[in-house]
């Protein structure tokens, strides 16, 4: 398949989690529910939404293109999902126009019934599967790869639902969870690397799957557990069932969900996020303190790590840039001429705070850079006498093929250039990173072992826990998920 179209990283100066998902059975209100744990996975996907429900005859679904917001707010939308079960998905589209037959969740109607699917992650021999079933015959009607779980899934051999769903996902490399509905059940599945979240939550005995705990907490639900890597759960009119099908493999969960993904009020794998990237702050301050007046954060990313970096350095911690939140997604530039003042419809310097003052700025991370280099420009301009970067993750030097949008090896600033030749880029008078010891240190860990680490931190280091099949260099490997309609 020809590439064609940039993805929107290219033009992003952050990471951009590909998407959130959501499930609940047994409820009266699912279609409900399922809105309000979408709106609090927003931060997960702000292209699409979709929701799908069952009533025990029929399968309901609306899917749109925008916020959730936007499209189910409405009680004639909430109306018409009828059912006692339901799931949800949010989508960031990564690659040319965002289409609305790559909404999920994604429908299909099988001989056993029918089945709907919300996929978080990314397969990455989905392009390598993709072309053997369409040599078979398969017809695909989207550009996403978790279409190939349901073809997986239509030509198994297996009688029920749960074993086609286990033969299919074992003919697939990557990082996912997932969630599927069926006549008779929720499943959830989460890989055996277990890179991305999903959690278990209870709510008047109805039992829910989401990305994230904040997604349980919209709707007063009781967090249970984190679904295992490897992990799949049935659940069903008798409760839930637990099975471990896949080989067993050490953790390697996202590291990055902890430095940026992650809304800071979810609990996940365990530690509470807000506090974690307080700790990163701490740890940032403690390996390249320097000098200065006060503390200040990239909002709002960048705020807990400041937090901690503050408290840990003695510094005053000031908010001296001021984001405005009611800009949403930055107007169509028309022209080079005036697209460099798109960054100050989402921030400005807080002039009165920054003049004359050595200023260290902490933010999550530095991708493109172009970002940074704005912001500092910013604060150079009202008067600061000196800026001192600091960021709470190491440097980021690799693409992501785990279903996180990143730009080509080649649009990250990390792996054009050292660190000094960074700091002369955007127009600091000191950088640093936090290290990758520092990071697993923060998280609670000895340190890093380059031979075992504990999480999936390949942007960091390039050390990709599972197999990059269809990976072979270049635009042409990127995710079956992120191409465009015309490939």
């Amino acid at each position: 398949m020809k590439h064609v179209g940039p993805s929107a990283a290219r033009f992003s100066d952050k990471m951009r989690e590909e998407c959130g998902i959501f499930g609940i059975h047994a409820h009266s209100d699912s279609a409900a529910h399922t809105t309000l744990g979408l709106h609090a996975l927003q931060h997960r996907g702000q292209e699409a939404a979709g929701i799908v429900t069952y009533d025990g005859d029929h399968y309901h679904s609306h899917r749109s293109l925008g916020l959730v917001g936007d499209h189910f707010s409405s009680a004639v939308v909430i109306d018409r999902l009828k059912g006692h079960a339901a799931i949800g998905h949010v989508r960031y589209s990564t690659s040319g126009e965002t289409l609305f037959r790559n909404i999920q969740p994604l429908f299909a109607e099988f001989a056993f019934g029918g089945l709907a699917i919300a996929h978080n992650g990314n397969l990455t021999n989905a392009i390598s599967v993709r072309r053997r079933l369409v040599e078979r015959g398969c017809l695909f009607q989207s550009t996403s790869d978790t279409e190939v779980i349901i073809h997986l899934i239509a030509i198994s051999s297996y009688a029920t639902v749960v074993d086609r769903m286990i033969d299919a996902l074992r003919q697939i490399d990557g990082a996912y969870s997932l969630i599927a509905l069926s006549n008779e059940a929720l499943i959830g599945v989460r890989d055996r690397f277990g890179v991305r979240p999903l959690v278990l939550g209870r709510l008047e005995g109805a039992l829910i799957l989401a990305s994230e705990t904040c997604a349980l907490d919209i709707i007063g639900a009781e967090f249970v557990r984190d679904v295992e890597p490897g992990e799949v759960v049935v659940i069903d009119s008798e409760g839930l069932r637990s099975m471990r099908p896949f080989p067993p493999a050490a953790s390697k969960f996202c590291i990055f969900e902890y430095v940026y993904f992650a809304r800071p009020d979810s609990q996940v794998e365990g530690s509470n996020v807000y506090d974690v990237r307080k700790r990163i702050g701490a740890q940032l301050a403690r390996e390249t303190g320097v000098a200065a007046d006060i503390v200040v954060p990239v909002p709002d990313s960048g705020v807990p790590a400041a937090i901690g970096y503050a408290t840990e350095s003695g510094l005053p911690f000031e908010l001296g840039i001021v984001r405005n939140h009611y800009v949403g997604r930055t107007f169509i530039e028309p022209s080079d001429r005036i697209r460099h003042l798109g960054v100050k419809l989402k921030h400005n310097s807080n002039a009165g705070t920054l003049r004359g003052k050595r200023v260290v700025l902490v933010d999550d991370s530095i991708v493109r850079g172009t970002t940074s280099e704005k912001i500092v420009n910013m604060v150079r301009d009202v008067g600061a006498a000196e800026v001192h970067m600091r960021i709470a993750s190491p440097p980021t030097i690799e693409s992501c093929f785990y279903g996180v949008d990143t730009p080509t090896r080649d649009d990250l600033l990390a792996a054009r250039f050292d660190v000094d030749r960074m700091a002369v880029h955007i127009g600091v008078d000191s950088l640093a990173f936090l290290s990758p010891d520092g990071m697993y240190r923060a998280l609670g860990r000895a340190g890093r072992d380059p031979k075992t680490p504990q999480y999936c931190d390949a942007c960091f280091t390039g050390d990709y826990p599972i197999p990059l099949t269809d990976h072979k260099g270049g635009d042409d490997a990127r995710q079956l998920s992120l191409l465009s309609d015309e490939d």
